[in-house]
């Protein structure tokens, strides 16, 4: 027992893993060399930068040389997306979807206010992006880019079937990764996409690093510039005990992912089955969807999720509700789900990791039932 509050927040970020530590220390001590330098200093780095690239392709089925390195996930989204969009000037126009994180919403909302035209896909009911609407791609697309998984509800996307579409009009298909590696298997090859997005503090590495999976032949123009690190997309010297420590994260998730996804997938129902034991009405949302096996979004009834979490103290979550000056908005991913604002308003998001336990998930269920009933009848 412990007086830290339960960690149910692992889509937000996940701890450092002990073995990425323990991988990325000789790269903070002695191994100090610049990758670009000639002599054994920055062979040594060169060399530890090189086994991390190849750790991460191996993960995701690319090739070493696909892999480019960035600060994170979300400049792994603006290299992509502003990237492709300005080596294609011939093609006007970005399909996206209207669940994206706003590290792909936001450059999104940017190339539109810059003359760019764009077209969101919205979701059905699950929240899973509506292949139907897809008529939108045609001979105008530069960029079609919707996440693998939505980071609030869970819901797996139909990522393969837009970029068969995609590719039959000739545009470029990214994919925003970050919720999924490690939680699920993840193949580029399978989805077919030409650039994939990597953020190393949702899969137990450091925060500050992360990837971008770029297909051979695919047009990308570098939005900063500088020498030619990274095959040039990316310049500027590399972070390279964070860059082992997502190498090493990579390597270590994969080993074992079926049985880690398997444990919090039965983690994740017993804490559905608690909840909706004790909460009448409560709400699942995605239900009826392919989910990540970590991620639990429910709608709490006649509540605020942000009133629930505030009155359980002992459980550390999100409600991916907004506040601006005592105004209370609903999570815009369960809007666009259809559901009404007063019922979204109460959504809590509850997302699992490999160091999360049962006892937890019975406290916490516990915790959130007793603040709920708080709330409800006070």
């Amino acid at each position: 027992m412990t007086d830290e509050p339960i960690y149910l927040d692992y889509n937000a970020t996940t701890p450092v893993l002990p073995e990425v530590v323990d991988a990325m220390l000789p790269y903070l001590r002695e191994h100090f060399g610049n990758p670009s330098s000639g002599h054994v200093y920055g062979a040594r780095a060169k060399s530890a930068v090189t086994r991390a690239r190849e750790q991460v392709a191996a993960l995701i089925g690319a090739e070493p040389d696909e892999i480019v390195f960035t600060s994170g996930g979300t400049e792994a989204n603006n290299l992509a997306i502003r990237g492709v969009t300005e080596a294609r000037p011939e093609r006007r126009q970005v399909v996206t979807s209207v669940i994206e994180h706003p590290a792909t919403a936001r450059p999104c909302e940017w190339l539109e206010r810059h003359g760019h035209l764009v077209a969101r896909l919205g979701v059905d009911g699950t929240g899973q992006v509506r292949v139907d609407e897809s008529r939108a791609i045609g001979a105008d697309t530069a960029l079609v880019t919707v996440m693998h998984s939505n980071n609030e509800t869970g819901v797996l996307q139909p990522v393969a079937q837009l970029a068969r579409i995609a590719h039959a009009a000739g545009a470029v298909v990214h994919t925003d990764a970050a919720q999924s590696l490690g939680k699920v298997p993840v193949s580029v090859r399978a989805l077919d996409v030409d650039l994939f997005s990597v953020a190393g503090h949702k899969l137990y590495a450091p925060k500050g690093v992360g990837a971008l999976y770029v297909k051979r032949g695919t047009p990308v123009t570098p939005f900063v510039l500088g020498a030619g690190h990274e095959r040039g997309l990316r310049p500027g010297t590399e972070n390279v005990a964070s860059i082992v420590g997502l190498g090493a994260a990579c390597e270590l998730v994969g080993h074992d992912l079926d049985r880690a996804a398997a444990r919090m997938l039965e983690l994740r129902e017993l804490l559905w089955q608690r909840l909706s034991a004790e909460v009448p009405g409560l709400a699942l949302n995605g239900r009826g969807a392919d989910r990540l096996p970590n991620t639990l979004s429910v709608r709490f009834p006649r509540a605020s999720g942000n009133a629930v979490i505030a009155g359980a103290p002992e459980v550390a979550a999100s409600t991916g509700s907004a506040c601006h000056e005592g105004h209370e908005s609903a999570p815009v991913v369960i809007l666009a789900m259809g559901v009404p604002p007063q019922e979204a308003i109460g959504t809590v998001r509850l997302t699992l990791g490999r160091k999360t336990t049962s006892d937890e998930i019975e406290r916490a269920a516990a915790a959130l039932t007793r603040a709920w009933r708080a709330v409800v009848h006070p």
